[in-house]
């Protein structure tokens, strides 16, 4: 048998080594269109490649991604997070879990991830082509022909599609002309740009605990928030654009957001911490009592936000300047315009219709033989592994060729 696997990325490797262990007598090649392989996995997590997240079940698991949440918790029960874990560390890969679930090598360095996955292709005998991409896909009798970028064309028994996802339709016109649907991409995973808001002065700033929504909508999301000098980041904010991708794209990134920087604290309650500690210090000045733990930055401009002097003391507060106070913790507004693509880590919404799919298989229910791993299809997670244990499990049972 001959398998064809299209991408060099996590999801074609990890299908090819697993066609090649499901099936030794296979001849198995990968075809990657750029000199590089594993790109995505080399850049990951800073360098560090947060090969996937460490929840401890599915149910979590499958709240990470906006889009393919229902066929993957299917697909987890077949090979998921903690299989992932395992089959690295017997491969001598030695993992570790942060305490926000990431989950990195314990080197810190991607490198080590691309180093198992290449070592695993050579000790198969897995035939890797750079430099050669695939123009069109012909299927004839049940077998699939490629037509490849150096105007070469071979044909195949069995073929994975693990291209990764595309900023413009127009990437996955070559597969919408076979019958698949195709589900317009737009990008997730990015940053909000706020070119007229004052807060950017306050960049590199963190704040633990915000929760953020979107004006006019019912997206929310809360987290860690970091300020940058273009606007918000962290992962509150990008949770917000994954879940919000599509309606985002809409509004054109024109819109406004509310933080609630003392996280689930509703005004009542904010008003009633706020009361108490100024009552406990009436001598002290407003500026030093920090409640809600705020990076000391972030309090000192609510404060100059709500008109209080650096200087005032507690018991000097009047109850407009208080008020003023508590809205700017608990319903602070800003004006975004704009998105900036989150580091090198380019996620699109988007692609190959879970529909077009058969999930049990990863076989396309147009094109006999032909399978799909990866961000080509309408799949994708938050930040934090989800994006690359899609790839590990789609990957994983493509690789089956059933």
């Amino acid at each position: 048998m001959k398998v064809a696997v299209i991408g060099g990325g996590a999801a074609g490797f990890f299908a090819a080594i697993h066609a090649k262990e499901n099936h030794p007598t296979a001849t198995v090649t990968i075809f990657e269109k750029s000199q590089k392989l594993l790109a995505k996995v080399k850049v990951s997590g800073g360098g560090r490649c947060n090969v996937t997240n460490g929840t401890d079940s599915i149910a979590e698991l499958t709240k990470g991604y906006p889009r393919g949440e229902k066929q993957l918790k299917k697909a987890f029960s077949v090979f998921n997070n903690c299989d992932t874990q395992a089959w690295f560390e017997k491969r001598g890969v030695k993992l570790y879990t942060q305490e926000d679930n990431r989950v990195f090598p314990v080197s810190n360095s991607s490198q080590t991830i691309i180093d198992c996955l290449l070592n695993e292709t050579k000790r198969l005998g897995i035939q890797i082509r750079t430099g050669t991409g695939v123009s069109r896909i012909q299927p004839i009798e049940g077998r699939i022909r490629l037509h490849l970028s150096d105007n070469e064309s071979q044909e195949f028994d069995k073929a994975v599609i693990a291209t990764g996802g595309s900023p413009k339709r127009s990437g996955f016109e070559w597969l919408e002309s076979l019958g698949h649907e195709i589900v317009e991409p737009v990008p997730s995973l990015f940053t909000f740009n706020m070119p007229n808001e004052s807060v950017t002065q306050l960049m590199g700033v963190v704040a633990d605990n915000a929760l953020v929504n979107i004006q006019g909508t019912k997206l929310k999301a809360q987290g860690p928030l970091l300020i940058t000098h273009w606007g918000m980041s962290g992962p509150a904010i990008l949770k917000l654009s994954a879940f919000g991708a599509r309606i985002l794209s809409e509004m054109n990134y024109q819109f406004k957001v509310q933080v609630n920087w003392a996280g689930e604290l509703n005004y009542d309650q904010v008003l009633e911490t706020l009361n108490e500690g100024l009552g406990s210090n009436p001598n002290k000045q407003i500026s030093n009592i920090k409640p809600f733990a705020l990076p000391d930055r972030l309090w000192q401009f609510l404060l100059q936000r709500s008109e209080i002097s650096e200087g005032k003391k507690a018991n000097e507060l009047s109850k407009k300047h208080l008020n003023k106070l508590v809205n700017a913790l608990t319903n602070d507004e800003y004006s975004v315009s704009g998105k900036t693509t989150f580091k090198e880590e380019f996620v699109t919404c988007g692609g190959v219709s879970l529909s077009s799919v058969n999930f049990n298989t990863m076989e396309s229910r147009v094109v006999p033989n032909l399978h799909f791993a990866g961000e080509v299809l309408d799949v994708d997670g938050i930040t934090g592994g989800y994006n690359f244990q899609a790839a590990w499990t789609t990957g994983f049972i493509a690789g089956k060729l059933n």
